[in-house]
């Protein structure tokens, strides 16, 4: 005899069939974290000289007054735009090579060599700041545009090198011996076999690469000149000083940007499994 699934309490036995219990404390510490980045959204359409939530009044003054060449926003982000793709160039060039040369062969002091590239992730930013700090200050390059491309491309190359990494993982390596039985050199394999079958990898490193830099405010502070701030850098010091309201107009730009560069990373990412 069946049974009615509407009656026999269908929905309870799905969530708690898919919904286990770390699954839900994952779930709500991920909403806990997301929510303050949330909360600006409203905020940014208020009329207020003042950070209010709930807005008494709403429009569009806060993204009125971002947008105004006047304020410095746009030529600040402007100047995070550049340096995010230069940096994110930088990163690529080195990343991507040193990931398919420690993949692909064994030599002597291979380890400390990865460690080496992947130390600033594990080291704290500022003291990668103060140290490139001085070293271009002892090349005189300090408040260059060069010398802020190449220190955040430093701090950026790692996560190039871990998602290239992880898609020569997967990568059939008889593919490459095929190339190489048929008279392919080793530098006509890594342009013509491997980078095309890497590019959803080294999309979404490069991506994610690029909104680290856009986001970095430390390794800024100490490498940019102090009249020309990077966006992060700009709001940083507008805090120090007073709470603008336009704070969250500029925090929602960065929330939207950073949602379409990780839903574009994810989908990217999903193609290249699927194989598209």
């Amino acid at each position: 005899m069946s049974t009615n699934p509407s009656s026999s309490g269908t929905p309870m036995r799905f969530l708690t069939r898919n919904l286990s219990l770390p699954v839900l404390v994952t779930w709500l510490i991920y909403v806990f974290l997301l929510v303050p980045s949330l909360v600006v959204i409203p905020i940014s359409f208020g009329t207020s000289n003042e950070l209010v939530f709930p807005p008494q009044d709403w429009g569009l003054d806060l993204y009125r007054r971002a947008l105004d060449p006047a304020e410095g926003w746009l030529s600040a982000a402007g100047r995070s735009t550049m340096l995010g793709i230069l940096a994110t160039a930088i990163a690529l060039l080195m990343g991507v090579p040193a990931a398919y040369g420690l993949s692909r062969s064994r030599f002597p002091g291979q380890k400390a060599l990865t460690f080496m590239l992947m130390s600033p992730i594990f080291a704290p930013t500022i003291v990668v700041a103060l140290a490139l700090y001085l070293y271009f200050a002892t090349l005189g390059m300090t408040g260059t545009m060069v010398a802020l491309a190449m220190s955040h491309a430093v701090v950026i190359t790692p996560f190039i090198l871990v998602t290239t990494l992880s898609g020569l993982k997967h990568l059939d390596r008889n593919i490459e011996n095929a190339a190489m039985v048929m008279g392919a050199t080793r530098l006509q394999i890594f342009f013509h076999v491997v980078l095309p079958a890497l590019k959803g990898s080294v999309l979404t490193g490069g991506l994610f690469a690029f909104l680290l830099s856009f986001d970095e405010v430390i390794v800024s502070w100490f490498i940019a000149r102090s009249d020309q701030p990077t966006l992060p850098v700009k709001m940083y010091s507008s805090i120090q000083w007073e709470i603008s309201p336009v704070l969250s107009a500029i925090s929602t730009f960065l929330v939207a940007i950073t949602v379409v560069g990780s839903v574009v990373a994810a989908f990217t990412s999903s193609a290249e499994t699927d194989g598209i």
